[in-house]
């Protein structure tokens, strides 16, 4: 038995971060063996990345916490969120972010022949990524910009079309409310709401430097890159106030 499978045989720890349970995978290698497996079958479920501001929002509002408790899979994509994991479970917590895990996921989807459709962002960005994916070998069966009009012709799409992983990039919780419907008809499948991921893997967007990434700092390059989210980093002093005084 392989290091992949056997970790897989064991439970996977859950750590509540605020009001979010969040799974305690050891590496994003162990999540990617979870979601894609070796024989080309998929996780049927969705995943969605927790970082402090998805904590900050689920505290203040039921409706996001809602949404948030309805993925399978919550992963620690932010290192306030980790920290406050490893410090519960008294081991290392690796962070996994959404962006590389998305990535990463695509290339084990080509290695393994995974029937991939994507969804969102501009039309030129989704056009972009569906080239790019096709480059990778990705088994792309099907590619939708953010901008459609019918969301019952794209569910008929996709039905039709045999995904068995679909990502959709509209921001959150536009997103996962889309993926809940999506999945609603079409439940043999993965699901993985991906942002912003579209604009970085097309170039799009500038992603920060790797340095910047190892350090956690990537909260800091995002606001030195957009001032104007000083508002948003801001709310962030009372996650980091609560954690110190070990209120969450």
């Amino acid at each position: 038995m392989n290091h992949a499978v056997a970790a897989l045989q064991q439970p996977i720890a859950e750590v509540k971060v605020g009001p979010v349970q969040v799974s305690a995978f050891a590496d994003m290698q162990q999540l990617l063996a979870f979601i894609i497996r070796e024989d080309g079958s998929t996780y049927a479920g969705s995943a969605i990345a927790i970082n402090p501001e998805k904590v900050l929002t689920a505290m203040r509002n039921s409706e996001i916490e809602a949404v948030i408790s309805g993925a399978d899979i919550r992963y620690a994509d932010g290192i306030g969120v980790v920290k406050v994991m490893r410090r519960r479970l008294k081991k290392n917590v690796q962070r996994i972010p959404g962006c590389e895990l998305w990535q990463q996921l695509m290339l084990r989807a080509a290695t393994y022949k995974v029937p991939v459709f994507i969804v969102g962002a501009k039309p030129e960005v989704n056009q972009q990524t569906a080239d790019k994916l096709r480059a990778q070998q990705v088994n792309l069966v099907g590619a939708v910009d953010g901008y459609f009009k019918d969301e019952a012709a794209l569910i008929a799409q996709i039905k039709q079309s045999g995904a068995r992983f679909v990502s959709v990039a509209m921001g959150s919780p536009k997103q996962e409310l889309l993926i809940q419907r999506i999945r609603a008809q079409h439940p043999d499948c993965f699901y993985m709401g991906v942002g912003g991921t579209y604009d970085v893997f097309t170039g799009n967007v500038k992603r920060a430097p790797e340095l910047w990434c190892k350090l956690n700092l990537e909260w800091a390059y995002r606001l030195l890159s957009q001032p104007s989210r000083i508002g948003r980093q801001l709310g962030l002093l009372r996650y980091v106030w609560w954690y110190f005084t070990g209120k969450i």
